[in-house]
């Protein structure tokens, strides 16, 4: 009920002026308050570990992916303004999808190889624009917690870029809301920050070795268990 209350009064009225100013504006805020108070009343606490190794300016995060709710954590707990790149599907909502093109959200056409290299070009010029990111370099959600093999496409996009690299293992998700499930358990999301990457000693034939190094340190991270 109060989130209800929350969208018609704070949420719709933002939005509505986003979209007539052509400007995110205050409706980027607002939902991420909405969200964390969603999180709240789920009983879902989110915990940051290692805050100090974010960089102070523009950087690219990349993390484990293993839940639907793990995104969510991110986007609300990340102290600063972050874009994501999603499957174009999302896109497709109402209103909804404008605000996340206009927050710049990048949508991604998995479906064809041509259409996601335009949008990792698009999400290069982002980056050495000032923009800060979170990819996921799996591609997908794992199953069981264990990290899947990376794609090498993010890495060639964090090259290009030019911003350092913070890998980031999110632990916790996969028990609050695991894949194939829809209704979200009370829990805690764990988010921890490992030290920066710096790329500018990477060429983009190397991109294997910053693929290795990057999940080399988030697999670290993980829970023993699912470690590999």
């Amino acid at each position: 009920m109060v989130l209800a209350v929350y969208a018609v009064v704070i949420g719709l009225p933002l939005l509505l002026l986003a979209w007539i100013t052509d400007r995110i504006g205050a409706f980027y805020p607002a939902t991420v308050l909405g969200l964390r108070m969603a999180l709240a009343i789920a009983g879902v606490r989110a915990r940051l570990e290692n805050e100090e190794n974010i960089p102070a300016g523009p950087c690219l995060f990349m993390a484990n992916h293993t839940s639907a709710v793990d995104p969510v954590t991110v986007f609300v707990m990340i102290p600063r303004r972050i874009a994501f790149m999603a499957k174009k599907e999302l896109f497709r909502m109402p209103l909804i999808g404008w605000a996340m093109q206009k927050a710049g959200f990048i949508p991604v056409d998995r479906s064809s190889r041509e259409a996601a290299a335009a949008s990792a070009d698009v999400a290069v010029e982002q980056l050495r624009a000032g923009a800060s990111m979170v990819i996921y370099p799996e591609g997908t959600r794992s199953p069981d917690a264990r990290l899947l093999p990376f794609k090498r496409g993010g890495f060639l996009m964090a090259i290009r870029g030019g911003r350092p690299v913070v890998p980031m293992t999110i632990t916790g998700a996969e028990r609050v809301l695991p894949k194939g499930e829809m209704w979200i358990r009370p829990g805690e999301i764990r988010l921890r920050f490992h030290p920066a990457i710096d790329v500018s000693g990477y060429q983009e034939a190397g991109r294997e070795k910053l693929l290795k190094q990057v999940r080399e340190v988030i697999a670290g991270g993980l829970e023993e268990a699912v470690r590999r």
